[in-house]
């Protein structure tokens, strides 16, 4: 097992009829700006509960934040903070507010110039304003943990930042609130939950004994319920289920000790810059190619995946890691997200197009051994076409 060191900080308020709590989580007198999407927390009753528990607070707000949110909608919001001098952030919806709070936070004081500068050049977040999460949308773990991903659309550009500086101060989850979500929605988490374990578990060996266990179980749960919570929203028990494992798969506890890949999502983010594909459909094209390529750096890992997550025992070694790779695209094709990137009426231009992005930036290998070159990347997606 690697070294490492584990902290967060983020308090969890999990279940039904949690909104009541949210008053005993903000001090009394906080000034507190509202950021949500594009209106499904007036739709579903949370935008009522919210300013229903928060009436004694002078609250304003900001909606309209996209899926994938843009720096240009971030950076209108930063400036409404400062013109309402608000304290305190409260992102209610899924990921994308989240990520897109996050980076208001940590843009509203930012003093070392162009906020940009935090995701383009990765300059250090030292500070933010503070802020809490009401999540909607199981999928992307932001809610618990100190990563954000944002868009800039005048460059077609999407990069990540991390800092404990944004780790939310709580986070209230809401199963219920989920129930009206669209199904392709749901399915979207599914599949960006489970990328998010395979990243960390489907790299190589350190014996890393338990944290193994923990990812097989995150993905073994999602197996197990996300098709229930795709087919039925509103069935409070699978969404619930797939709610925490979500949160789960990236709040830092299975990182601990092991490596981590990020090259499907380093190769996924420029998907959705260019053609605006939904951040987790990216994922499931790109990741059965980069595994195929990779297969043979990654077999140990893939088999005792395709073993104790698929019950994957006969064949070869490469052919049981070949199966672990098609159970995989089944599942996420049974949820009905495509993986190939014709599915999305890509060609074949973009793939040259997001390796010399790779060339320029001089992201000459990346990945848990620096494997993914932009030659695998050129190959990993002439796979997926």
């Amino acid at each position: 097992m690697k070294d490492f060191e584990f902290y967060n900080p983020v308090k969890i308020v999990f279940g039904r009829e949690q909104l009541a709590k949210l008053p005993e989580q903000i001090a009394a007198g906080t000034k507190v700006m509202l950021l949500y999407g594009g209106g499904s927390i007036k739709r579903n009753g949370v935008y009522k509960e919210i300013t229903r528990a928060l009436k004694d607070y002078e609250l304003f707000e900001f909606g309209g934040i996209e899926p994938n949110p843009s720096y240009e909608t971030c950076m209108r919001a930063v400036e409404a903070v400062a013109e309402t001098g608000s304290g305190f952030l409260l992102a209610a919806g899924g990921g994308s507010v989240i990520d897109a709070a996050k980076f208001i936070a940590a843009a509203a004081v930012y003093k070392k110039g162009d906020p940009w500068d935090i995701l383009s050049k990765m300059e250090p977040v030292e500070e933010a304003l503070p802020l809490g999460t009401v999540l909607t949308l199981p999928a992307t773990g932001s809610e618990m943990n100190k990563n954000s991903v944002m868009s800039r659309k005048s460059t077609n550009e999407k990069f990540a930042f991390s800092s404990p500086a944004v780790f939310p101060r709580f986070s209230l989850l809401l199963p219920e609130a989920a129930a009206s979500l669209p199904p392709e929605q749901v399915a979207n988490g599914v599949v960006d939950a489970f990328i998010h374990v395979t990243e960390q578990y489907v790299t190589y060996p350190v014996n890393a004994v338990l944290q193994d266990r923990m990812a097989e179980a995150v993905l073994l749960t999602l197996v197990e319920e996300g098709p229930k919570a795709v087919e039925d929203p509103s069935s409070y028990g699978p969404m619930s289920n797939l709610m925490w494992s979500a949160t789960m798969a990236l709040n830092g506890l299975l990182s601990c000790g092991v490596p981590g890949d990020w090259s499907v999502h380093a190769i996924g983010h420029e998907l959705t810059a260019l053609h605006n594909i939904d951040h987790a459909r990216t994922l499931a094209i790109v990741q059965p190619g980069i595994w195929e390529v990779l297969i043979e750096q990654k077999i140990e890992k893939l088999v005792q995946y395709g073993e104790r997550v698929w019950g994957i025992t006969d064949g070869t070694p490469e052919q049981r890691a070949h199966a672990a790779i098609n159970a995989t695209t089944d599942l996420f094709e049974s949820l009905g997200v495509k993986t190939r990137l014709s599915d999305y009426g890509v060609g074949s231009d973009t793939i040259e197009t997001i390796a010399k992005r790779f060339e320029e930036r001089k992201w000459v290998a990346i990945g848990d051994r620096r494997l993914t070159t932009p030659d695998v990347v050129r190959e990993a997606l002439k796979r997926r076409i």
